[in-house]
């Protein structure tokens, strides 16, 4: 895998955090926070991970390094929020997928509309992508960014299990979505072959409409 190099410096050669003041959380602090989040989660889903940095980060808030590590513990605390954020974009999409709908839906009924939502092409999907590699790349600075990955999406997999399951059994199925889902999603990106990918999921659901004919 061809190596992201995200500079998580302040983009001038210093560390990027020590001897500034930090946000006491006020309600304007936490406003303000939020707005350069978003400014900066925006810059992500144009222009990836790649070359990331505090400077960079800085322009597309229209702010200075600064006042980014006034509300942000540096660059990789940064980095993880925004990446965390347009995540949150697609989680929601991917409850309301599950909640839409009539009343008694299947599970594999679900988890095509959740699978719609979590396959499709959008911006941001590829930044998300490039950001668990990050994390396969360096685990030691980056494993948060795919463990709150598969933290953020097993809620709504777990929302779209029947409810007469045991927590264990819900936790299984959704886990073995997830990990499905992702590796369709990575085939997708990478080979563009939508066939193949389609052909596997039709197979999926028949998987999961077996699983909820067995029962508890």
């Amino acid at each position: 895998m061809q190596a992201i190099d995200v500079n998580t410096s302040a983009g001038n050669g210093s560390p990027g955090q020590a001897g500034y003041r930090r946000s006491a959380g006020s309600p304007r602090g936490e406003a303000r926070r939020r707005e350069l989040l978003d400014r900066v989660a925006d810059d992500l889903v144009v222009n990836g991970l790649v070359d990331f940095s505090l400077r960079r980060a800085a322009r597309a808030a229209g702010t200075t390094h600064k006042v980014l590590l006034y509300h942000f513990d540096g660059a990789d605390d940064l980095l993880g929020q925004a990446i965390l954020q347009l995540r949150e974009r697609r989680v929601g999409s991917a409850l309301a997928a599950v909640t839409r709908g009539p009343a008694g839906r299947t599970l594999a009924a679900r988890v095509r509309a959740v699978g719609a939502v979590l396959m499709r092409e959008e911006p941001g999907l590829r930044v998300l992508e490039q950001a668990s590699g990050l994390a396969m790349y360096d685990p030691g600075r980056y494993a948060g960014l795919g463990r709150e990955a598969w933290q953020q999406y097993l809620p709504a997999l777990l929302s779209a299990c029947p409810a007469g399951w045991s927590d264990r059994r819900k936790l299984e199925v959704a886990e073995m979505i997830l990990a499905v889902l992702q590796g369709f999603r990575m085939d997708w990106l990478t080979s563009g072959d939508t066939a193949r990918v389609a052909a596997g999921f039709e197979a999926l659901t028949r998987a999961l409409e077996r699983e909820e004919a067995a029962g508890e």
